[in-house]
């Protein structure tokens, strides 16, 4: 076992790496002749550039990232794979206390506790503060090739708030997200747990959203791996996703999250209250310092209805995104390298006699009701984005958009 190769994975803080740091705290890794070295980060910035630079062999990477890299866009572009997803949910959007208090004061009447109230509630604010000549609302997402910033724009788009023109989006690292907001440097951010519940149960901010309120298959984070790694070593590769695997199905286990709570609050990994972590585990999430518990089911799943598995759909409708906020134009060639990213073929030749409800097909049709509804009620066919971005009311086709900022 000593002989065993070492894989070194970085990772950000968030319960969504719980599948990579489970396989390597109870050594499911070692069980398949793999060793994980876990490396934990700060920011996506520096997962993208250490894998680029070859720090780390794989690393806990957003979906989106992996996309991007295969477009050429952001600094240090280098083309990623993600062979394997690592998991649904978890995202959720928190705003100041005062911008809360200033949307309920705006809502009246049509002040529900739902997310498109409170989306319309925002869009009453952002317009009160442009009648007044105040500066717009400055909201913080994770990255800019990000769930965090296609759900966010998402959201406000769907009450009519134009993110790129109503508000200012800025780059924030998850782990400085709570304080940012506690300093007054921002207004809002949309982030993965446990960020969002810390800036809650302090008193500083108000939980509006939930992925599942925007999306619930949202492509959320992905094993991403440079193509060079993989080729290198196939073997280890595949063993280190089939470790990953067994490490999936045993975080899905409703009778390990007290387990699990306690290996992701050790400081080394995401830290925090155990007690907090299996709340949330279980669906339970704190949204206000008054102790307010919304209810949310599989608000992360980590295996369960092929949450491993990399969806070419889900690719594409991360490029959708990207047209639609102007990152990137919309090509036959986009659309051929949004697919090179995420890969279910590699996923097949790892899994194709080990998993028996293997899903058919690479693709499908996103967003079917009743489950898995995207928020404004459409689907997405990956047969035509062009009519999908089409449809949407608001969208910058063509602008600079996000963009990549300085991170």
């Amino acid at each position: 076992m000593s002989d065993a190769p070492a894989i070194r994975l970085g990772f950000i803080p968030l319960l969504d790496a719980a599948v990579p740091i489970a396989a390597a705290a109870l050594g499911f890794d070692r069980r398949e002749d793999v060793r994980l070295e876990l490396v934990r980060e700060v920011s996506w910035s520096n997962i993208r550039d250490r894998l680029a630079f070859r720090q780390f062999d794989v690393a806990h990477l957003l979906g989106p990232m992996a996309v991007a890299s295969q477009l050429g866009l952001g600094s240090n572009p280098y083309p990623v794979i993600a062979p394997m997803a690592l998991g649904r949910g978890g995202n959720a959007i928190t705003l100041s206390t005062a911008l809360f208090e200033a949307m309920r004061e705006a809502a009246g009447e049509d002040g529900r506790d739902e997310a498109d109230a409170h989306g319309r509630a925002l869009a009453k604010v952002v317009a009160k503060r442009r009648a007044a000549g105040q500066p717009p609302l400055v909201f913080a997402m994770t990255y800019p090739f990000s769930s965090h910033n296609y759900e966010f724009r998402f959201w406000m788009a769907e009450a009519g708030i134009d993110p790129d023109r109503d508000v200012t989006m800025t780059v924030v690292p998850p782990p400085l997200t709570a304080d940012a907001l506690k300093a007054g440097a921002i207004d809002g951010f949309c982030v993965n747990a446990p960020w969002n519940v810390l800036a809650a149960e302090a008193g500083i901010g108000r939980v509006v959203a939930v992925k599942a309120d925007i999306w619930p298959s949202s492509p959320e984070k992905v094993l991403g791996m440079r193509p060079d790694w993989w080729s290198a070593n196939r073997e280890t590769a595949g063993r280190l996703l089939v470790a990953l695997d067994a490490a999936a199905r045993w975080c899905d286990e409703p009778a390990n999250r007290p387990e699990l709570s306690r290996i992701l609050a050790r400081p080394e990994h995401v830290g925090g209250s155990a007690d907090m972590i299996c709340e949330l585990l279980a669906g339970r999430m704190p949204v206000d310092g008054a102790g307010t518990i919304r209810s949310i089911p599989d608000y992360l799943t980590f295996h369960a209805g092929a949450a491993t598995f990399p969806w070419s759909s889900q690719a594409l409708w991360v490029y959708s995104q990207m047209v639609r906020w102007g990152q990137v134009p919309l090509t036959a060639d986009g659309e051929r390298a949004a697919l090179a990213a995420f890969r279910p073929d590699l996923y097949r030749e790892v899994f194709g006699s080990r998993i028996a409800d293997l899903p058919a097909a690479d693709t499908r049709i996103e967003g079917l009701a009743p489950f898995d509804a995207i928020g404004d009620g459409r689907t997405f066919d990956p047969r035509d984005v062009a009519a999908y971005v089409e449809g949407f009311p608001i969208r910058h086709l063509g602008s600079s958009g996000s963009g990549d900022r300085p991170d």
